[in-house]
């Protein structure tokens, strides 16, 4: 009998590991204590994969049943943004018990993810939307859609075994169809939608462009629906942006717009600016400390901005990239490793390929081999460092609470700077003093 248990426990548990989309679609069918049951036999990850993947509407049923020690190892493990998505569907109440169940930390991410900045699309949209997998048929759909009765449904978002949004039918689409047709045969155009961190802006151009009874939300670069905005709201939000400019930022709620008065420029500003001016001394202490090598090889001084500015263009895209993921919340700082891994690999691979071009024309200008090997070496090194620092330096004033658009440029700029100059003089010094090699 013990056998028959845990072979049975094991065939569960590889069909959860292999098949999460289909394990996600059989619990909506499984009755709340075994649902639970099952969810509770599976590792952290293993049940978040799963539960990360089912109806939302189901999900949150589960929740309301669970205990406080799945939740929380559920939700230590799941995807922040799709964590956050299920906790908005609840009603406040539940809301809250749920959130004290968390750690402190990721309570507060959890709360700074359901709040969205005034004047974009998840701010307007209603979080109870209803989605359906493409493997459904459109009795089944329908099924569903009168167990709603109190929600408007004109328009149903399809999704993927991933969750990911696939199609949007119109409600006429599915009631005229054939009971037996899936969803995902149905869909004949590509779905429009908007992500939750767009401006209402972007919401009505896409109402005035396709004429839209509603407007899925997406979160994040998975395409998962985290919402919809509806026809009032999108009629709402085009009669608000007919009279009102609104601007969305990186940062948005600081005091400072376009259109204040140099005054509020000039004291949101000048701070920063009088520590640009310290970290500029600060790289230019560290050229100094190799004063007798440029003096000893003046050639040294023509390169040296080429391998500054190499590093620099480089940390300013990685921070580019980085700074707009974390506005448009497609990571989280908790995150970072993935991220500063991509931008380490990426600054490397590009460190390489610009290094054999650089020191082939150092080497055709100066005909030795020794600039050419200083050049290259210290450019990899310098452009790998600079793209790592570039992707981390917001991450941590995100992670501090700073606004990184305000402050990322001026410490990216002395890092850049520093690396630069001491990865190519260093070597530089090192190679001529120690190895008497010719520069």
């Amino acid at each position: 009998m013990n056998e028959n248990t845990n072979a049975s426990q094991a065939l569960i548990r590889a069909f959860f590991r292999l098949h999460p989309g289909e394990a996600a679609r059989a619990l909506t069918s499984t009755p709340i204590p075994e649902a639970l049951e099952l969810l509770e036999t599976q590792a952290g990850d293993r049940g978040a994969q799963v539960f990360e993947r089912m109806d939302p509407d189901r999900a949150v049923v589960l929740v309301e049943h669970m205990d406080e020690a799945l939740f929380r190892r559920l939700w230590t493990a799941m995807d922040e943004g799709i964590a956050a998505s299920l906790l908005a569907r609840m009603s406040p109440e539940s809301r809250t018990g749920r959130l004290a169940a968390l750690p402190v930390r990721l309570a507060a991410e959890m709360e700074e993810l359901m709040r969205y900045p005034a004047g974009s699309a998840g701010q307007i949209m209603d979080s109870s939307v209803t989605v359906f997998n493409a493997e459904e048929t459109a009795e089944e759909a329908l099924t569903r859609i009168r167990s709603f009765p109190e929600r408007r449904i004109h328009d149903l978002c399809v999704v993927d075994d991933d969750g990911t949004l696939t199609a949007v039918l119109t409600l006429q689409e599915v009631a005229v169809a054939q009971p037996g047709d899936r969803l995902g045969q149905l869909a004949q155009r590509p779905p429009v939608f908007v992500q939750a961190m767009s401006s209402r802006e972007e919401v009505v151009e896409l109402l005035e462009a396709h004429k839209l009874a509603s407007l899925p939300v997406v979160g994040g670069l998975d395409g998962r629906p985290c919402g919809i905005i509806r026809h009032d709201a999108l009629v709402d939000a085009a009669r608000h942006e007919a009279s009102e400019n609104l601007v969305t930022m990186v940062g948005a709620g600081k005091e400072e717009r376009a259109l204040s008065g140099p005054v509020l420029a000039v004291r949101k500003r000048l701070p920063w600016l009088q520590v640009n001016l310290g970290t500029a001394f600060l790289a230019a202490a560290a050229v100094a400390l190799f004063e007798d090598t440029i003096a000893r090889f003046t050639a040294l001084a023509i390169f040296l901005p080429v391998v500054a500015g190499q590093a620099g263009n480089t940390g300013a895209q990685a921070l580019a990239v980085t700074s707009r993921g974390l506005a448009l919340r497609e990571f989280r700082p908790r995150r970072w490793f993935r991220v500063a891994r991509k931008e380490l690999l990426a600054g490397c691979v590009n460190g390489v390929a610009i290094a054999l071009v650089a020191s082939l024309a150092a080497y055709l200008w100066s005909g030795t081999t020794g600039l050419p090997l200083v050049l290259a070496v210290s450019m990899v090194f310098s452009m790998s460092m600079a793209s790592l620092t570039g992707a981390l330096i917001p991450i941590v004033l995100t992670a501090l609470g700073k606004d990184p658009a305000q402050s990322a440029s001026i410490f990216l700029t002395t890092v850049t700077d520093v690396i630069g100059f001491v990865s190519f003089l260093g070597l530089a010094t090192l190679l001529a003093g120690s190895f008497g090699m010719t520069l």
